[in-house]
């Protein structure tokens, strides 16, 4: 969620805490046994009182009403773990500390993603990254969410937050952020997805770049699940040969494959060797193939202005013309067990 929205009212639960024994998987299981009597205000505020004194309700406002249905809040959270600093590798090795023994206990997440700078209801998120799981259900959804302090477990009623979700897909730009990746398992029946929306500038393409891959190796980090995101260039040569190759676990590393009669040599735009970059020998061993690439670093590191006009330059030397020219890999889409839209980038996929 990174930074765009604005800051929604929450009201804390003054109450008696959880017990000092219960583990993370402990209380998201309490939460998903819950009755909140259809999120009424009694009955949010009841269950708010029973979780933690530092439980967070979020009640239905301006941002919310025209997506509810009698509820009088839309989600109550509850943070699970403090890091011992604000950076994005504690932070991100905070969330993944958490993701591993909720999937112990609950299985593998039905939805996983990242916001970008639009949470739901348009709130924003921490700068580091806004890595998400839910673990949807009917009548409402767990999901573990970066805060702004630590992870949070949030329970939330499932179609508010849906329905917001459905309506961002009004095409356009930066309509929707992140991404959105979803199993095909009974869980995620009936769930909706928005259309997109395409940059129709090359502006509009830096900026979308940037905001990916700034924060990209905190959240592959947090959500345990790494991208393989390779992006061809109608243009670039007969077809649309592959132009770039970004691989991200717990470090971005990015490839380019230009032209070999590129104008200008790809070193002045900011490519180097294997040499230059040997920590992108993890992923591409043979210093030939690819010949030029970045090590772009760990959590908290990379910067993603730089990387987004290095990639965006690059394409229109390569013969890139217009932005819906560079095309997503369709292989980038499975990153098991989900499939994944790159709603973010405004990019076509093939």
């Amino acid at each position: 969620m990174g930074g765009g929205g604005e800051e929604c009212p929450f009201v804390s639960a003054g109450c008696h805490d959880h017990g000092v024994n219960e583990t993370i998987a402990q209380l998201a299981k309490r939460l998903l046994a819950a009755d909140t009597d259809g999120w009424t205000e009694a009955g949010a505020r009841a269950l708010a009182a029973a979780v933690a004194p530092d439980a967070r309700l979020r009640p239905v406002g301006q941002y919310e009403e025209r997506y509810v249905d009698g509820e009088a809040y839309v989600e109550l959270a509850v943070p699970v773990l403090k890091p011992a600093d604000t950076g994005a590798a504690a932070q991100a090795a905070a969330f993944a500390e958490a993701r591993e023994e909720l999937t112990a206990e609950l299985g593998e997440a039905s939805i996983m993603g990242v916001y970008g700078d639009l949470g739901p209801f348009y709130a924003s998120g921490p700068l580091w990254g806004t890595p998400y799981l839910r673990w949807r259900g009917r009548p409402n959804t767990l999901e573990l969410r970066a805060g702004t302090a630590g992870p949070e477990l949030v329970l939330q009623p499932t179609d508010p937050v849906e329905s917001w979700f459905w309506r961002q897909g009004h095409g356009e730009e930066h309509a929707i952020t992140g991404f959105f990746g979803s199993t095909r398992g009974p869980a995620n029946a009936g769930l909706g997805f928005p259309g997109g929306w395409r940059a129709q500038r090359w502006e509009t393409v830096t900026r979308a770049l940037a905001d990916f891959l700034s924060t990209l190796p905190a959240e592959t980090t947090a959500l345990g699940t790494p991208i393989s995101m390779p992006i061809y260039g109608r243009g670039a040569g007969p077809g649309a040969p592959l132009l770039f190759d970004i691989s991200c676990s717990d470090r971005l590393s990015i490839a380019c494959f230009p032209p070999y009669d590129m104008d200008p040599n790809p070193e002045t735009l900011g490519w180097g060797r294997a040499a230059d970059h040997p920590a992108t020998r993890e992923v591409w061993d043979d210093d030939y193939d690819p010949r030029w690439r970045i090590d772009a670093g760990a959590p908290g590191e990379p910067r993603g202005r730089e990387l987004a006009e290095t990639l965006v330059a690059t394409a229109r030397a390569a013969g890139v013309r217009d932005p819906q020219d560079l095309i997503v890999g369709g292989e980038a889409e499975y990153m098991s067990p989900y499939r994944v839209t790159f709603y973010g980038l405004g990019l076509p996929t093939g």
